[in-house]
């Protein structure tokens, strides 16, 4: 059964969604410069559109056409090059209600245009009717909505007004490059649409079935994209499953034949060819031939080919001959051997099967597309060179047909599917030009319906997964650019033999890709007679004989395959009428088995390639930048008991009370209001007043009974601050559901309780003596946006209780005198597990966070005014310009004496006063006496004339200045010590040092310094201006002595430092030369011209010492508590001097620029203390905040150009850029140290491609300690011993332990460690969950409060084997909980004591925990479950264990709670 199809007879469902899947593409310049900005990864974007409120509309609408509707549309615009592209998207039509219109509409999108450029217009239309029944529509106005500005994701809620007009007014050139149109465009009173816009990663999915720039709605009908119940397909994009399919036994017939259809076809192209050439010898003997003939296939879904079409080559076949014939001599020729004995060929045909991947969708269309490639002649004014091949390639689409397999019910018996061939200007899925020719009626053979048409013919039939007799050209795969080939020297006739043999229809070799695909663009040219150059005489992009030099390129839609391989056939170039351009090789795939073997021996030894990987071990969540707010609201009882404390207030400079604002309510940032402020004082006060504890597993109720902090408030020093006691109130009954907070109390030096002022307060004054120019700016705004981490530590044990932070916009003083909030903030800590345990996926033991407590603390900001407060000397040097200008001289030496009143008539910085010469011991004689003539050289009797004369100047010189004793020295001390001349001091005065001497004063007239201020990560930029001094162009070669200044040669970085520090220099782009062995880059200068050398100190590296961080609390008086601002020698960048030199051709300097760099504090944004095992290395990832969050410099592009740094390069510090939407980790690696050293280093994380200045800088400290693993079961008591080693003194040692009742070290009390003895410790471990955890113990100087050395246990507990398991139900909100009793029976003979323990002690309480029973007998437990608030199920584990803490049985208890 043969079926045949057309366009006309298409299925519904796929016309239907490709006329409205119909688009303008973008300008192809935006697509350049977004290529240009390596934005080439499309991203999803979800568009909600709420309500438009229109109170004011045209009156001429609103009166004439009370029952107009209303409806939006919304298109893509290009406001730099002022073009609609796109789709216009419409929304249903619906009345005004209340002058209010709801549309609850969601729109999706992807682009890769994430340009500021790209904006959506957004039309309001009122449609009506007219007399005549057609539809009037009317604009109400629009509105422009800002897709990516400065190339930042979508994000956030919008609120657009209304301009009038039309959307056409966006074409007027004085609207061109116009950022905001309000400005120029009037609004409509209260008329403004309500918008939300987002990024939407889960579109990355299905991108391949939409095209770019494409606005749809959520009810849109997409083929290949599961329906969703929810009527939201897109949300969350499910896709319909591939199905395999083959293509078999295809031909294509083209009438009247293929030879008549192909000699017409040549004689109108070189018609017009000829008309279009100027008449010549030359120019009539090249004709256009045929080349070769491809069929493009793919699958369509209406909106786009949902994969790259695949492209073979077709061969002209023989009626009834199965192989195919060499058509080459056949139809470039333009005369026939009548004497051939072989068939003309009839059809075109596919040699092999062709694979294809279908989805069972009514709208899916298989499209088929006929394309021949031409060989056209170059013109002279086209060709390249005269050695250039003289014919090149072009494309034209013939005909296309398609086939929808799934509109009706498919039968795939193998029948023969026969479609219509279309051409012409009819809409088609390529979007191309079609060739259309009309056909000689007398030569078309009559079908039995009486019409000619051209067909394809095939079988379509289902494939398995296995099929391998088609290549699948959709995989990508890259060319080796080293196995290009010369041009071969062979003969024609060893060219036409090596062609035969590849196109034998003997060949194995499956169907094949030219080497035109790989060097044609994506666009076929059309035969459009409206451009002024036909296709054959335009630049053509490659030619057929590519040079040595030419790489191969793939077009953009030709596929890629990794087994394809390349056959290259090089053939002489033949100019001559109907010669054979036969230059073309192919490319072809190799589809037998044993090939395949040999192609893999062959590269056996390649590299591996490497798979995807994600790390086991889990991220470390920043506090107070990922997570919420980290402060709570305080209870009434609680506030009551923190005021009868007697905390001293917070009051201003009139002795009032300051302002309170509430903690848990926005602030806003009003940075001009700030900087403003008339109080240029900032007295910024930290009060920590209580520590409310909170029950946790392990951890006894009392604990921790005295606290310490270590923290860092911006620039200022580490603050380690003293020990504090935790005094509970004996006033106050305590509740278990609400404990009270303990307030904190100084510890004096004699460990006795200051009660005289409870709390601990620290200050921190900044003025404008502590603050540098221009950096109360990035002050405030780190007060606005920063929080301060707090670490809050045992400082007994010496143990991390946990940490918070504490948000610091609320010290903001909004113009007031003083301000104070009171926070309370929870202290978490997390308990990490081991990798082991993350590798089960066992999710209960996941990191889990815990709440160690609460910390109150009240932070103020006193302002006070600066009274006589001079300018400090550096303010006044320091100049706010980036532009470092040398002074030139203004004046030259008129002569006479170097006197102090000459030297001040020229400026000072490029003069150097000359000293007087120092007569050395050695040449006292000779200075005073003179020279003695006798002397045996002869050789040296010219030096010895210069130096004589050169005596007497220095003698005349100190006559003239009033050394009236000189001449008498001279005359009377020569008589009596004569000058002996040595053959080895020939000279009195050596050449050299007074070259150095006048050298260095050159040197420093040309000198000019400048001071810069540089902390960690922070890049300064600086330009210098080089002048050249002389009249003639010199290369200048730019040397700088320290690596961490540079020249910014980049042209975009120096474009990104000049806007970001607002230099108003002129830019030059590849204004250096770079060499390789050079000093440095070099700049051309004309004569006596003057350029701006760009350069950049920037340094990643710091001192890590740990002397301002020490281990334990301080012990400063009550008295010391204020901070003061003052240098930190450690942790900040190196004080040095870096000297730029700039050197003419000859190797002299003619500038020079003295960068002096003084260390500046760095900000820490976030601290994190990690614990590891000694001498082993950490690997470990810490979760980025959000990109968004990042962005404190520069926004462009910032998720994708996210860069980290260490500031010790021992450390191995990196990030990747992982899929749209997924979170970002650091991975870090640490090398080991002993225990227990801290390793503390710095991590700067950059937002911005040239790492300006760091948005967040990481402070990490590595605690290394002593591993111990041990393996237990839950509930039962293990051993393990210990060995502390003494060091060099005696020491009292006391070990602590961070879960007590978990863990019980022996000795438990103080204990004497000698000099160099050891110290047996005793640990029983008795844990009560299972998994793999790690918990530690301090062993601590109580004398000096150092750690002397630390121990980190790796438990890797088991569950026991359970003996009974019970179900009980308790109500809920009961108020009474529930008891219950269990048996149990003494399974021994003789008389046991037994212990009763739980693994939850907040939800099981037992009526005795120890009982006693004789040999037999038995016990009733007594079991009461405390009352829970909430509904649900939990597992309680009840141990019997024996007097040694073994277990005996285990029972389990699952409650459910109703």
């Amino acid at each position: 059964m043969v079926k045949t199809e057309d366009f006309s007879s298409m299925a519904d469902s796929w016309r239907d969604v490709f006329e409205r899947g119909r688009l303008i593409p973008p300008p192809g310049q935006m697509v350049r410069q977004a290529v240009d900005s390596h934005l080439t990864q499309s991203r999803g974007v979800q568009l909600t559109l709420s309500r438009l409120t229109a109170a004011h509309r045209p009156k001429e609408t609103a009166e004439a056409e009370p029952d107009a509707t209303y409806q939006l549309r919304v298109t893509f615009f290009d406001r730099n090059h002022q073009y609609f592209f796109g789709r216009t998207w419409k929304s249903s039509p619906q009345k005004m209600k209340n002058n209010k219109m709801t549309l609850n509409e969601i729109l999706y999108f992807h682009t890769s245009l994430r340009l500021p450029s790209n904006v959506l217009v957004l039309e309001l239309v009122a449609l009506s009717t007219r007399s005549d029944g057609s539809e009037q529509a009317l604009g109400q106005g629009f509105t422009v909505l800002d897709l990516f500005p400065n190339k930042t994701e979508p994000q956030g809620d919008r609120r657009l007004n209304l301009l009038h007009g039309s959307p056409r007014v966006l074409l007027h050139p004085l609207l061109k490059d116009i950022v905001d149109y309000s400005d120029h465009l009037k609004a409509i009173n209260e008329t403004h649409l309500e918008c939300v816009l987002k990024g939407h990663p889960a579109l990355a999915s299905m991108m391949h079935l939409l095209p770019e720039n494409v606005l749809v709605s959520s009810s849109e009908n997409i083929p290949g994209l599961s329906p969703s119940p929810r009527g939201d397909a897109l949300l969350k994009p499910m896709l319909l499953k591939m199905l395999p399919f083959t293509l078999s036994r295809l031909t294509i017939s083209l009438q009247p034949s293929l030879e008549a259809f192909e000699s017409q076809l040549l004689q109108l192209i070189n018609a017009d060819c000829q008309n279009t050439q100027q008449s010549s010898q030359e120019s009539s003997l090249k004709t256009v031939v045929i080349q070769e003939r491809r069929l493009h296939v793919g699958v369509h879904n209406g909106w786009c080919f949902i994969d790259t079409p695949q492209i073979m080559v077709l061969e002209p076949l023989c009626s009834g001959v199965k192989g195919r014939v060499d058509s080459v001599s056949k139809h470039n020729s333009q005369t026939k051997d009548s004497s051939a004995g072989s068939l003309a060929p009839q059809t075109l045909g596919l040699r092999s099967n062709l694979e294809i991947r279908l989805i069972n969708h009514q709208a899916i269309a298989v499209v088929f597309q006929l394309e021949y490639v031409f060989s056209a002649p170059i013109v002279r004014e086209t060709m390249l060179s005269a050695t250039s091949t003289s014919r090149a390639a072009f494309l034209q689409c013939l005909r296309w047909a398609m086939l929808c397999p799934f509109h009706e019910q498919p039968n795939w018996k193998g029948e023969e599917t026969e479609l219509v061939l279309q051409g012409g200007s009819k809409p088609n899925p390529l979007g191309l030009m079609v060739y259309n020719s009309a056909t000689t009626e007398s030569a078309a053979p009559l079908s039995t319906s009486g019409t000619v048409q051209d067909m394809i013919k095939f079988r379509l039939s289902p494939s398995s997964e296995k099929t391998t007799s088609s290549p699948k050209t959709s995989v990508r795969t890259k060319l080796d650019d080293g196995s290009r080939q010369g041009r071969s020297s062979s003969s024609p006739t060893q060219s036409q033999n090596d062609i035969h043999e590849v196109f034998s229809p003997e060949s194995p070799w499956g169907p094949k890709l030219s080497l035109s695909q790989l060097t044609a663009t994506s666009h076929s040219p059309t035969m459009s007679n409206s451009s002024s150059e036909l296709p054959w005489q335009q630049s053509f992009p490659s030619l057929h004989q590519p040079s040595l030099t030419a790489p191969v390129q793939w077009p953009s839609h030709a596929p890629r395959s990794p087994s394809l391989r390349v056959h290259r056939h090089a053939q002489n170039t033949h100019t001559e009428v109907g010669s054979v351009v036969s230059s073309v090789p192919h490319l072809e795939m190799d589809i037998q088995p044993e090939r395949d073997k040999t192609h893999l021996l062959k590269h056996e030894d390649d590299q591996l390639q490497e798979l995807p990987f994600t790390p086991v071990h889990a991220p470390v969540i920043t506090v107070g930048v990922t997570t919420p707010s980290l402060s709570t609201v305080s209870s009434r009882s609680s506030l009551a008991h923190l005021y009868s404390a007697g905390f001293p207030n917070i009051v201003d400079s009139r002795g009032q009370v300051a302002e309170v604002l509430d903690a848990t309510e926005p602030v806003p940032f009003d940075p001009h209001r700030e900087e403003m402020d008339p109080l240029r004082e900032n007295l910024l006060v930290f009060q920590f007043l209580a520590f409310t504890r909170m029950p946790v597993v392990g951890i006894g109720p009392e604990w921790p009974a005295n606290i310490y902090f270590t923290f860092q408030f911006y620039r200022f020093p580490p603050v380690t601050s003293q020990q504090l006691r935790l005094l509970n109130s004996d006033k106050v009954q305590q509740k278990e559901s609400e404990p009270l907070p303990c307030v904190l109390t100084s510890i004096n030096n004699d460990s006795s309780v200051n009660s005289d002022s409870p709390g601990l307060q620290v200050q921190f004054r900044v003025d404008d003596s502590f603050l540098k120019p221009g950096e109360k700016h990035w002050f405030l705004r780190y007060l606005a946006l920063h929080t301060m981490h707090v670490d809050i530590w045992d400082s007994e044990s010496l143990l991390l209780i946990g940490s918070t932070a504490i948000e610091l916009k609320y010290m903001l003083r909004h113009g007031k005198m003083a301000v104070q909030a009171l926070h309370e903030l929870e202290v978490l800590t997390t308990d990490y597990v081991g990798e082991e345990t993350l590798q089960t996926g066992d999710p209960s033991n996941n990191p889990s966070t815990i709440v160690r407590g609460r910390l109150h603390v009240r932070t103020g900001n006193i302002g006070g005014s600066q009274a006589n407060l001079s300018r400090r000397t550096t303010d006044r040097l320091q100049s706010h310009s980036h532009i470092i200008i040398p002074h030139e001289v203004t004046g030259g030496f008129a002569g006479g004496s170097l006197s102090t009143r000459n030297i001040l008539q020229l400026n000072v910085k490029n003069t150097a006063q000359a000293q007087r010469l120092q007569v050395q011991e050695e040449h006292g004689p000779a200075y005073r006496g003179g020279i003695n003539n006798s002397t045996s050289f002869s050789w040296e009797k010219s030096k010895l004339e210069s130096g004589h004369r050169k005596l007497q100047c220095m003698a005349a010189v100190h006559q003239k200045e009033g050394k009236k004793d000189a001449d008498k020295m001279t005359h009377d001390e020569t008589k009596d010590i004569p000058l002996t001349i040595q053959p080895s001091s020939s000279t009195f005065f050596e050449d050299i040092s007074k070259a150095e001497g006048i050298s260095n004063m050159l040197c420093h007239a040309i000198t000019t310094p400048h001071q810069l201020f540089a902390s960690l990560g922070s890049a300064e930029y600086m330009e210098f201006v080089l002048k050249n001094p002389f009249n003639s162009p010199q290369t200048v070669t730019i040397h700088i002595n320290d690596p961490e200044l540079s020249v910014i040669t980049n042209t975009k970085e120096w474009q990104y430092f000049k806007e970001l520090t607002k230099t108003p220099s002129l830019l030059e782009e590849d204004m250096f030369h770079l060499e390789e062995g050079a000093l440095g880059p070099k700049v051309y200068l004309r004569p006596k011209e003057s350029v701006h050398i760009p350069l950049k100190y920037q340094s990643f590296l710091c001192d890590h010492n740990m002397s301002s961080t020490q281990q334990g609390p301080s012990f400063l008086p009550p008295s010391k508590s204020s901070n003061v601002a003052k240098k930190i020698v450690s942790n900040m960048v190196a004080a040095k001097t870096i000297k730029v030199s700039f050197k003419a051709e000859n190797g002299d300097p003619i500038a020079v620029c003295q960068v002096i760099v003084e260390p500046s504090p760095h900000i820490v944004d976030q601290t994190f203390r990690l614990y590891h095992p000694e001498l082993t290395f950490l690997k470990k990832a810490i979760r980025l905040p959000p990109w968004h969050a990042l962005t404190a410099v520069g926004d462009m592009n910032a998720e994708a150009n996210i860069s980290v740094r260490c500031s010790d390069p021992n450390i191995i510090c990196q990030t990747r850029m992982l899929a749209p939407g997924e979170p970002q980790d650091v991975h870090l690696k640490v090398p080991g140290s002993p225990s227990p050293n801290i390793k503390m280093f710095f991590v700067m994380i950059f937002a911005d491609k040239w790492m300006a200045a760091p948005s967040q800088i990481w402070q990490i400290y590595v605690h290394f300690m002593e591993r111990v693993d041990v393996s237990c079961i839950t509930g039962q008591q293990s051993c393990q011993s210990l060995v502390l080693r003494g060091r060099q003194a005696a020491r009292k040692v006391k070990c602590f332990s961070s879960h007590p009742q978990e863990i019980e070290v022996k000795p438990g009390g103080v204990f004497m460690l000698p000099p160099a003895g050891v110290q047996e410790l005793q640990l029983k471990v008795q844990p009560w969950r299972a998994g793999s955890r790690f918990l530690y113990v301090n062993a601590v100087d109580v004398e000096q409060t150092q750690l002397v050395t630390a121990w980190l246990l790796c438990l890797n507990v088991h569950r026991p084997v359970l003996s009974k398991a019970f179900e009980v139900c308790v109500p809920v909100s009961s108020g009474r909980g529930s008891s219950k009793k269990i048996t149990y029976v003494n399974p021994y003979t003789s008389s046991r004591t037994f212990l009763l323990h739980s693994d939850h002690p907040d939800l099981l309480q037992f009526k005795e925990d120890k009982f006693q029973l004789d040999g037999g007998e038995s016990y009733t437990i007594g079991l009461r479950f405390a009352p829970s608030q909430s509904a649900g199920s939990v597992e309680i584990l009840v141990y019997v264990n024996n007097l040694e803490e073994k277990t005996e049985e285990t029972f389990c208890v699952k409650v459910n709670y109703f």
